[in-house]
């Protein structure tokens, strides 16, 4: 994995000079280390010889990450809204986290999960996966949060920080106190102050090099791509599927019955690697309106993903509105919450909705004053003709579902397969044999 060669490489040359900084998907290497001050690639912190190290970096980051004196409330860190026990997902079945300077505001998206983005490509309208040019256009592809407006982690990582219904500091002066009050402080001027200098004395300093320890962090193999679920395993030779889990697996790569592998692709990367379980790419699914999100109290607002209003370039691409990022499907079953607007708590729920939501949208949808289902409500009504309407939302003719009770069982067994920590053991046999810890059921 590409991951895994950069960490490797970065730890056997041991200085900060050989920082690596993973960017849309590519590699950059940082500065000559001969330079006592050399910059980082791309965005601005400066390297002081050998210091920071990775291993500086990683540290420094996963204390930053669950450290709470960075928001304005001194009571909501990063780990709020992407617990590390939930797959670096949301932490509840709350539709967002609440947050703002006293506690009283809340986002207005469910959080989307940390993991797996590392072969995350930088934002296009027009993706063509294809070396000479000549494939598919497929469409929006790529970038960071369910509206794709940053390409790097580090970009990620400082938007709740500066967010007003987030952690909610207002400059990078208010984070450097915040910062300089905390526990983290003494090892964060030691790793990140120039000789003769405290970094606390540069506010904008200290916001980048908050960006980039938390992207450090966020690029450890072990904690956010580590590829040990039962899946990696089976793929491996190490495990094999129980009679459920492998008939969800054909339920999940068929095009007329689940379709998932369309956009969550199941087999292996061109470079031979591991599935991330998503394309990256863009859909509207029509997920219904979520009436527990404070923003939607208004009747007028609309989240309408790549078209805004958080995202503010492609404003004027009507054909986009209702367009959210596809997630990987890695440790989905671990989630508390699911789509965009966390409109849904458990998984079934969510395959429910794609079985029958064009064959029994009364189900999902309100009524009108004359008793008409109100498809789609969560987009104003001229945006509607955008929702994705194939399988497996296509019925079968005479208006069937696609998907019975006894196949969203098997999908749920598969889609389980997918949670981290499934532990590989050697029989005495020379036999692979495996088991689930808690984290993998």
């Amino acid at each position: 994995m590409m991951g895994r060669s950069v960490a490797r490489a970065c730890r056997r040359i041991g200085v900060a000079a050989a920082l690596c900084i993973m960017t849309a998907g590519a590699v950059l290497a940082a500065a000559d280390a001969g330079s006592p001050t050399a910059r980082l690639p791309g965005y601005g912190p400066r390297t002081f010889g050998d210091r920071p190290s990775v291993a500086q970096m990683t540290a420094i980051g996963e204390r930053l990450f669950v450290e709470q004196a960075l928001s304005a409330s001194g009571r909501v860190s990063c780990a709020s809204c992407h617990s590390p026990q939930h797959a670096f997902a949301a932490p509840n079945a709350r539709p967002a986290q609440p947050g703002g300077a006293r506690l009283a505001s809340a986002g207005r998206r469910n959080p989307p999960s940390l993991m797996y983005l590392q072969t995350t490509l930088p934002f296009t309208e027009h993706y063509i996966d294809d070396e000479d040019g000549h494939g598919i256009d497929a469409g929006p592809t790529g970038g960071f949060t369910w509206d794709g407006r940053v390409n790097t982690l580090h970009e990620q990582s400082l938007i709740p920080l500066f967010a007003p219904h987030e952690m909610a500091n207002r400059d990078a002066r208010q984070l450097a106190r915040q910062l300089q009050r905390s526990p983290v402080a003494a090892d964060f001027r030691r790793a990140f102050s120039e000789a003769d200098k405290d970094v606390f004395d540069q506010p904008e300093e200290v916001v980048r090099w908050v960006g980039a320890a938390l992207e450090v962090y966020q690029q450890d193999p072990a904690t956010f791509y580590p590829y040990t679920s039962k899946f990696d395993a089976v793929m491996r030779g190490q495990a094999q599927f129980d009679a459920a889990q492998a008939r969800g697996l054909v339920l999940f790569n068929d095009p007329n019955k689940g379709n998932c592998a369309a956009c969550h692709p199941s087999g292996r990367r061109s470079d031979g690697g591991l599935p991330a379980f998503t394309d990256s790419g863009y859909g509207a699914l029509g997920v219904p309106r979520n009436a527990l999100l404070l923003a939607n109290r208004n009747p007028r607002y609309f989240d309408m993903g790549l078209c805004g209003p958080e995202r503010t370039d492609l404003t004027d691409k009507r054909e986009y509105c209702g367009f959210f990022k596809v997630p990987s499907l890695r440790n989905v079953a671990q989630h508390r919450v699911f789509f965009h607007n966390g409109r849904f708590t458990s998984l079934r729920q969510v395959l429910d909705f794609y079985a029958t939501r064009d064959t029994d949208p009364g189900r999902w949808y309100p009524r009108d004053a004359h008793g008409r289902v109100t498809r789609y409500d969560d987009l104003p009504p001229d945006l509607r003709a955008n929702v994705n309407a194939e399988v497996p939302f296509e019925p079968l003719p005479q208006g069937k579902r696609r998907l019975n009770e006894a196949e969203i069982d098997d999908l749920l067994a598969f889609l389980r397969t997918l949670n981290d920590g499934f532990a590989v053991k050697r029989t005495q046999t020379g036999q692979h044999s495996g088991s689930c810890t808690d984290q993998c059921r």
